[in-house]
């Protein structure tokens, strides 16, 4: 009580200065901010003994009692400490360890509790440190400033009698059992000794048919099944107990016991009671059972349901990837395609290249034959000189026929001169260069053969 005096008056300076204070600002809200007082130990949980109480409306067991704990270091920074929780404190997206203090830093993410079911985190907060003035109306109240305000004006209680403490009420207490999704009202099991009291004082609410409907429609487990079938059973003896007693009684003499009429009527009274509970108890045993088959049937038909959704998601991923995999073999395919294409097209490049030189082979071949060729050898100029006459003949050809007739083997002129035409022999090398290798090696025999002979 003594820290949220102190933290009363710290607000109240801090209302009439700028100064900078540390808090938790909510994301997404601009409201419900936790301000960290300097020097004060800030603890956040469900329970009442803390400084800010958080309780979470779809999910009560979300934050811990004592969730987590925020202290500042004689530096001034913060740290937070989780207090052993449940569902843990989250800095940065990181669980950090129980009982370990973790240094906080300005602009850090802190969540306390996790994600249920696809939604955010619902306490989401994010450390600053902003004027007071500025944030004073999005802070939150304190839980203790709050319980201080509250027990000025709380009054004495009073003592409760033996009624009020044990109601007489044939509706057994019930107590709060918060799930996942939902919260359920189970009742409390029963002792013997509590059982029979609240069954002495059960006549006068056993007629009310409101409460009977009401307990009926609350949900029930096997738990509440088997504690119902156990009261059966005690329901059972006490009234087999209470028949003996009422026939011992009828079979004593009237001497033995001069109130004996008024207890029989007392017990007979017990036993219609007992009665009236223990068909009270069977219809309600049965009226649970029926739910406990509903919610079964509604279980499984959720389940059936998320099972059918799950096989939807994922027979559409298999189609996306069978798609994905049709559009990538489509597109390897016209890959593929546009290849062949071009093979094929330089396959007849270089076909009609091919055929392109063998016509200029046949060609100079032919030129070669026809006009290149010494009339005397059948062979190609060797040594080539032109005569007066204009007409070409091999050197040692020439030689060999003059020695013979002095002229011309063509026209017949008489032979007056002959010149060397280097042109013409430059001119077939070139043109034997690209004949084949027999060509070449049979001029090249000729060429040196004569040689031989002009030596």
């Amino acid at each position: 009580m003594d820290n949220v005096t102190t933290d009363s008056a710290a607000a109240e300076e801090d209302e009439c200065s700028d100064r900078e204070v540390f808090c938790l600002m909510r994301v997404g809200r601009n409201s419900d901010w936790l301000r960290l007082f300097d020097n004060i130990e800030v603890t956040i949980g469900r329970g009442a003994d803390v400084v800010y109480q958080l309780l979470a409306p779809s999910f009560p067991l979300m934050i811990s009692r004592l969730h987590c704990v925020f202290r500042q270091k004689e530096d001034g920074q913060w740290t937070v400490t989780d207090k052993k929780s449940l569902n843990g404190v989250w800095v940065n997206g990181n669980r950090i360890p129980a009982e370990e203090a973790h240094q906080l830093r300005l602009g850090d993410s802190i969540q306390l509790g996790v994600p249920v079911n696809g939604t955010k985190v619902e306490f989401d907060y994010i450390l600053v440190q902003r004027p007071f003035k500025d944030i004073k109306f999005y802070l939150a109240k304190g839980h203790r400033e709050d319980a201080k305000a509250g027990s000025v004006s709380k009054k004495p209680k009073r003592k409760l009698n033996m009624e009020e403490v044990e109601p007489s009420t044939s509706k057994p207490k019930l107590y709060r059992c918060s799930s996942a999704d939902k919260s359920f009202a189970k009742p409390c099991p029963l002792t013997p000794v509590k059982h029979q009291q609240r069954l002495s004082h059960s006549q006068s609410e056993a007629t009310g048919p409101s409460r009977q409907v009401q307990e009926i429609d609350q949900p029930c487990d096997l738990d509440n099944l088997q504690m119902y079938s156990q009261n059966i059973l005690l329901l059972k003896e006490q009234v087999h107990d209470t028949q003996r007693k009422v026939a011992s009684l009828e079979g004593e003499p009237q001497q033995v016991d001069p109130h004996r009429e008024e207890q029989v009527r007392e017990l007979q009274s017990q036993l219609e009671t007992l009665r009236a509970k223990m068909h009270q108890m069977e219809t309600l045993e049965k009226s649970f059972s029926e739910t406990k088959r509903q919610l079964e049937a509604e279980k499984t038909q959720q389940q059936e349901e998320l099972l059918k959704k799950q096989l939807e998601e994922a027979l559409q991923e298999q189609k996306k990837v069978i798609d994905e995999l049709a559009l990538s073999r489509q597109g390897f395919e016209e890959v593929l395609l546009a290849k062949n294409k071009e093979l094929e097209v330089t396959k007849e490049e270089k076909e009609k290249a091919r055929a392109q030189k063998e016509e200029v082979v046949t060609q100079v071949t032919e030129v070669l034959e026809n006009e290149l060729q010494c009339i005397i050898c059948s062979e190609l100029f060797i040594e080539a000189v032109i005569l007066n006459c204009a007409h070409s003949f091999c050197f040692h050809c020439i030689k060999q026929w003059r020695k013979k007739k002095d002229e011309c083997p063509i026209c017949r002129q008489a032979i007056q001169s002959q010149t060397r035409c280097l042109a013409l022999d430059n001119c077939i090398d070139r043109m034997v260069e690209n004949l084949s290798l027999d060509m070449k090696a049979r001029r090249q025999t000729l060429i040196s053969e004569r040689k031989d002979l002009h030596r």
